[in-house]
C-alpha cells in the first residue's frame, strides 16, 4: 500500500495553518492553479547487473510459476520453529496482527493450504518475461476469447504493496470473457522488485522508472495506444504513464487517488465544508467521508499516522525489517496480512481475526504471501518507498505536471483516504467520470472484482462515445 506518502507530512502543514489561517480564503484559488509542465521527459534507465550493453535483447519469452519439494519442505520447518508471543487482552488488531488468529492462519498454511494447488491456478493464465533496462520483467497477458461484433481494447493493470499480480485474478475474467459489446485484452505487469520480477540492482527506481519500463513493455507487444487502470503505487505509475506519453494513454482508470493536502483552497474547504458544503464545491457523501462522525483531524490525520509507521520504516531504513520478515514466513504473513485487514477497513481493528475472511479466503490470501516468500522479493518491495521519498516530493516533476488524458476515478468508501473530485480537478484535468463505489476499501480488484469491473467499463465506454 502507497500509504498517501505525500499526504502524511502535508496534512501536519494543514493543521498548522487552519489555525493561523482560518477560513479566510477560497478554494477557488488553489483548485484552478496551472501545473508548470504539460508533460515528464521519458528519458531512459539501466537497471541490471554491470554496464549497458550495446543492443537490448528484446526477446519475449513464456513464463511459469514453479516450485520443488524442497522449497516446500524448508518452508514448513520454518514454520514450525516459529516463536509466538501472547496477544495483550482484548486487543484485536489495535496492536498489530493477533497471535492468537496468527496461529490458526499459520496452521491453515502448514495443514492445509497446497501451493502446487495454487501454481496451477497462478499459470492459468499466459504468463511472460522479457528484459527491459537490464531487468527481466514479468507480465501476464490474457487475451479475450472471439466474439462477433465485439470490441477488443488493450488494458494495462499495475498492482502495488503488499499486493502482486494475483490481485486481478478474480477481475481478469470480468474483463477478457464479457458477454458486452466491449472486452479487454489485458497486460499485468509485477513491478520490478515485486514477486516474479527481477529487482533493480542500483539505486533510484522510483515511479518514474516504472512508468517507462511499461511503457517500453507496451511498445514492444505491439501496442501504441491504451487503457491504464491502477491502485496504489500502481496508481502513481499508471499516472506517471499518462504525464510521460499521453499520446499513448487512451484513458487512465484509478481506484486510488493522491493529492497535495495543502494550499489555501484545501484549507479553506476543510474548515468550511462541513458546514457549507456547497460553497466549496462538496457533495454530501465528500462530507461524509471526509469528517464522518470524528472529525476531519482525527479521520484524516490521526488515522493516517497510526497507520503509516510501516511507511517511515520503507521510506528509511527498508533493508533492516526486511531481512526479518525475509528470513521468518510467519513474520512475513503477519507482516502484510495486517495491511489486508486494516486496508480493506478500519473497523476491522477491533476484532480479532481482523476480518480478513470477510472478503478473502485464506487460500487467496497466502497464495500472495507465497509470492513474496518463494521470490524472496519483500526487502527490493520494501526499498520502492526508499527510492520515492529519498528526495522532497514537492519538488518532484510528476507533482508539478498535470493529467490530461481523459480520467476515470473510483472513490471507494474505506480507501485510506478520500480525495474529493473538486480536490482531484487540481491535478487530473479531464475527469470523465468521478464514481462514490458503494463498498470496498483499499484492495479493490481483490475485494470487489465487478464493482471495479463496471466501472471501468462504463469509463470506457465514455471515452469510446459508446
Amino acid at each position: 500500500m502507497l500509504g498517501c506518502p505525500k499526504s502524511y507530512q502535508q496534512q501536519l502543514l494543514v493543521a498548522g495553518s487552519a489555525v493561523a489561517v482560518g477560513g479566510l480564503l477560497t478554494c477557488y484559488y488553489w483548485v484552478y492553479q496551472g501545473t508548470k509542465t504539460k508533460r515528464i521527459p521519458i528519458g531512459d534507465g539501466w537497471w541490471g547487473a554491470g554496464e549497458k550493453p550495446q543492443s537490448e535483447d528484446e526477446k519475449v519469452f513464456p513464463f511459469q510459476v514453479q516450485t520443488s519439494d524442497e522449497e516446500i519442505q524448508d518452508l514448513y520447518d520454518r514454520i514450525d520453529r516459529t516463536r509466538y508471543t501472547e496477544p495483550l487482552k482484548d486487543t484485536g488488531f489495535q496492536y498489530g496482527f493477533n497471535s492468537t488468529y496468527l496461529k490458526k492462519v499459520v496452521s491453515h498454511w502448514r495443514h492445509q493450504f497446497n501451493w502446487k494447488k495454487q501454481i496451477a491456478i497462478l499459470n492459468k493464465y499466459p504468463q511472460f518475461k522479457t528484459n527491459i533496462e537490464g531487468l527481466d520483467v514479468h507480465f501476464i497477458h490474457v487475451r479475450p476469447p472471439h466474439r462477433e461484433g465485439q470490441r477488443v481494447l488493450p488494458l494495462m493493470l499495475v498492482h502495488g504493496w503488499p499486493g502482486s499480480v494475483y490481485e486481478f485474478y478474480r477481475i481478469l475474467p470480468l474483463l477478457t470473457n464479457s458477454l458486452d459489446s466491449l472486452a479487454f485484452e489485458v497486460i499485468c505487469p509485477s513491478i520490478p522488485g515485486y514477486g516474479f520480477s527481477e529487482a533493480p540492482h542500483k539505486q533510484g527506481f522510483d515511479t518514474l522508472a516504472a512508468a517507462r519500463v511499461f511503457h517500453k513493455l507496451m511498445e514492444r507487444l505491439g501496442f501504441s495506444d491504451y487503457y491504464l487502470q491502477g491502485g496504489d503505487w500502481g496508481s502513481i505509475i499508471t499516472t506517471n504513464m499518462a504525464q510521460m506519453k499521453p499520446e499513448c494513454v487512451k484513458g487512465l482508470h484509478l481506484n486510488m487517488l493522491t493529492n497535495k493536502m495543502r494550499g489555501f483552497g484545501v484549507l479553506f474547504s476543510i474548515l468550511i465544508g462541513r458546514y457549507l458544503p456547497w460553497l466549496v464545491g462538496f457533495t454530501r457523501e465528500d462530507v461524509r467521508r471526509l469528517f464522518g462522525s470524528v472529525g476531519f483531524m482525527e479521520r484524516n490525520f490521526y488515522e493516517i499516522i497510526r497507520e503509516t509507521g510501516y511507511l517511515h520504516i520503507q521510506g528509511t531504513k527498508p533493508d533492516s525489517a526486511g531481512y526479518g520478515v525475509n528470513d521468518s514466513p510467519v513474520g512475513l504473513a503477519a507482516y502484510i496480512l495486517e495491511k489486508f485487514s486494516t486496508w480493506t477497513d478500519f473497523n476491522n481493528r477491533d476484532l480479532e481475526d481482523g476480518g480478513l475472511e470477510r472478503k478473502f479466503t485464506l487460500d487467496d490470501l497466502l497464495t500472495n504471501i507465497m509470492i513474496y516468500w518463494t521470490t524472496g522479493s519483500i526487502v527490493s518491495s520494501m526499498r520502492f518507498y526508499k527510492e520515492n521519498l529519498k528526495t522532497n516530493i514537492d519538488n518532484r516533476l510528476d507533482n508539478n505536471t498535470g493529467v490530461y488524458v481523459p480520467t476515470g476515478l473510483a472513490a471507494f468508501p474505506n480507501e485510506l483516504m478520500h480525495v474529493p473530485q473538486l480536490w482531484a480537478r487540481a491535478k487530473f484535468r479531464n475527469i470523465y467520470s468521478y464514481s462514490y463505489m458503494p463498498r470496498g476499501g483499499h484492495f479493490a480488484a481483490f475485494e470487489e472484482p465487478q464493482l471495479l469491473a463496471d466501472d471501468l467499463l462504463q469509463f470506457v465506454k465514455k471515452v469510446e462515445k459508446l
